[in-house]
């Protein structure tokens, strides 16, 4: 096999996690927060947060998570009677939670980045075609990885709660020591970001990829005609 049809299929290989990559970010911003808690179905606090609270706490945990801040950014907020907003055992998750988002923003750093040398690459070594054709399957694979992930979001929300929690679970012990994710529901972490939180955020970070992945495998699918 040619070097610029393995280089091909490292690129359909990377489009996968630049996309996902992309999803991502745009979570971890204050956007997101605002069309979520605005959302009528959001289930509300019952140990007391408005819409409000939310909005005026959960931007720090995402702030913190993609600043260089230690964990007293979170640590040192506190309630207006003095409580800290968080306990120790958040504040472990969250710093955490904190190294494995810089990480994948890392992988997807360096995936934007190999995707651009290697576009230039094909455009100076003349396999742009080639490279093309990678741009292609990259967007296919990742739409059947996002149909994936969006079906089991769906049903988790419409159909079976426990079907989401068990892939919620499964994802987290890839990343996390046994159940130091888990919380009590009058935990600040739980109040800010329930269940439905998470299953909008992985929702529509499928949705996001899902978009990238069909715009890339239908924009080149020329490419397989010319190889």
């Amino acid at each position: 096999m040619k070097l610029t049809n393995l280089l091909s299929w490292l690129v359909a290989i990377l489009i996968p996690l630049a996309l996902i990559g992309l999803g991502l970010r745009v979570l971890l911003t204050p956007l997101f927060l605002k069309i979520e808690y605005n959302m009528p179905y959001f289930p509300q606090d019952e140990y007391g947060f408005t819409k409000e609270d939310r909005l005026k706490w959960a931007p720090y945990a995402l702030d913190y998570l993609v600043n260089s801040a230690d964990i007293s950014y979170l640590g040192d907020l506190k309630f207006e009677d003095g409580t800290p907003l968080y306990n120790e055992r958040e504040l472990s998750h969250m710093a955490d939670v904190k190294r494995v988002t810089q990480g994948a923003l890392n992988v997807w750093y360096i995936a934007l980045s190999f995707l651009t040398l290697f576009g230039i690459w094909s455009w100076r070594g003349d396999w742009m075609q080639t490279y093309r054709l990678g741009l292609m399957r990259g967007g296919w694979l990742m739409v059947g990885l996002a149909v994936v992930i969006g079906v089991i979001a769906v049903i988790g929300i419409t159909v079976n709660p426990d079907i989401f929690f068990s892939f919620f679970a499964g994802f987290h012990s890839l990343f996390f020591e046994g159940d130091s994710w888990l919380f009590y529901y009058s935990d600040t972490l739980i109040r800010l970001f329930p269940i439905r939180f998470w299953q909008d955020a992985f929702l529509w970070a499928a949705v996001i990829a899902l978009s990238g992945g069909v715009a890339l495998g239908l924009g080149f699918r020329s490419a397989s005609h010319h190889i």
